[in-house]
């Protein structure tokens, strides 16, 4: 039997999570004709021709900068991404960052591996150098946590079980978030607020309008001297060149991030990793599995989980039932227009769930008989709808 589903990979994704699309459901191959999703990790997709048949696009991570998402939510194509399956590789590494920033340990090594001569010159040098290498214990320093998502929480809870004083901010904190959240981290009133009191800063915040350039020199300023911030979220949260200039005057001591540029990799006060945050194996793993359980969900039941451009939208298909996916622009009337259409074609509506999010919204509708194909043409012909389709029984 010719499988009912085909996706694309643009990239190699983890055999663990391909193993979860069955073949006698699913073809999936880096080259495919008209197919139906795609998966993706780095690949640019910004100027990627997508075919009409492509119903979503999931990625096997957290962030979608590479997904040009508003062109898609246009087509009515929902964006997956994995949102906290890697939380605990890049939790890992910001606690080594911390490390590194209290204890110099970059600069420390690299001043060892530039020595020269024989033991007795290499015992006196070092003896002699240390001294330029003197850090900090972090028990009882203040960490500032910037974001309070799925790793800006783990970040916090492992600080606070270090013995750090933690304070974190996130005006858009949710529910589920918030019960992870270690009962001894402090809450901060504002951005500002967090970085008059922290003695290391480190920001886990997505990109956007709101968060690009959100450290800048205003902000920076009014950090503790001789704070560090780490930063393994997104290079254009912060303005690079502030942070330099704050490190050059020694405002700030210490910057790791983990996106080199050619003004931050040679600086002396700056550890630039090669966006190692998520380069794990088992990280790799995990987002695979997670965004391909999500795919499967929607393209076999039209449920939406995990989109970062259309609401969460879940419903219970009974057996018997036929079921029509509908994206639409969030406007008056759209649900009596699609319901409407059904009753013209002398469908009974068994059940029907209609979720919105800003500008846009999603209907699940299940009716007892089948859906003629001219209907769901109908459908989509009315103003406003984005994209419709019967989902397979």
């Amino acid at each position: 039997m010719r499988p009912v589903f085909r996706v694309q990979t643009l990239n190699p994704i983890a055999a663990r999570g391909l193993e979860r699309l069955p073949r006698d459901v699913y073809e999936v191959a880096a080259q495919l004709a008209r197919p139906d999703a795609i998966l993706v990790r780095s690949a640019d997709l910004h100027r990627h021709a997508f075919p009409a048949s492509v119903l979503a696009v999931a990625r096997a991570g957290a962030g979608t900068n590479n997904i040009p998402v508003a062109a898609l939510t246009t087509r009515g194509v929902p964006v997956f991404s994995a949102p906290g399956a890697n939380a605990n590789a890049v939790k890992e590494l910001v606690i080594a960052a911390l490390f590194l920033a209290a204890r110099h340990i970059c600069e420390a090594w690299a001043f060892v591996r530039g020595l020269e001569g024989d033991a007795e010159a290499l015992e006196h040098a070092v003896e002699a150098g240390k001294r330029r290498f003197v850090g900090y214990e972090l028990p009882g320093r203040t960490l500032g946590v910037v974001g309070l998502g799925a790793i800006g929480v783990e970040v916090a809870n492992a600080a606070h079980r270090l013995g750090m004083q933690v304070l974190g901010y996130d005006p858009q904190i949710t529910v589920q978030r918030a019960w992870q959240l270690h009962s001894g981290v402090t809450q901060a009133h504002s951005v500002d607020d967090l970085l008059a009191r922290a003695d290391l800063v480190t920001v886990h915040v997505p990109l956007a309008d709101s968060t690009r350039g959100l450290l800048d020199a205003r902000r920076i300023a009014l950090m503790k001297p001789g704070a560090a911030l780490l930063n393994f979220a997104r290079a254009a949260v912060v303005v690079e060149a502030d942070v330099l200039a704050a490190l050059d005057a020694g405002r700030l001591s210490a910057y790791v991030c983990d996106f080199p540029t050619p003004a931050t990799k040679d600086h002396p006060r700056v550890v630039a990793l090669p966006h190692l945050g998520a380069s794990t194996g088992e990280a790799e793993e995990n987002c695979a599995v997670m965004v391909v359980e999500t795919l499967r969900d929607f393209l076999e039941h039209g449920n939406l989980k995990h989109s970062v451009n259309f609401p969460e939208a879940v419903l219970h298909r009974r057996p018997g039932t036929h079921r029509l996916a509908i994206a639409n622009r969030n406007v008056p009337n759209m649900v009596g227009q699609i319901s409407t259409a059904l009753a013209g074609a002398g469908l009974n509506i068994a059940d029907l769930l209609n979720q919105s999010r800003g500008e846009v919204a999603y209907t699940l509708i299940d009716t007892d008989a089948p859906l003629p194909a001219a209907l769901v043409e109908r459908v989509r012909a009315i103003p406003g709808v984005l994209s419709a389709r019967e989902v397979p029984a």
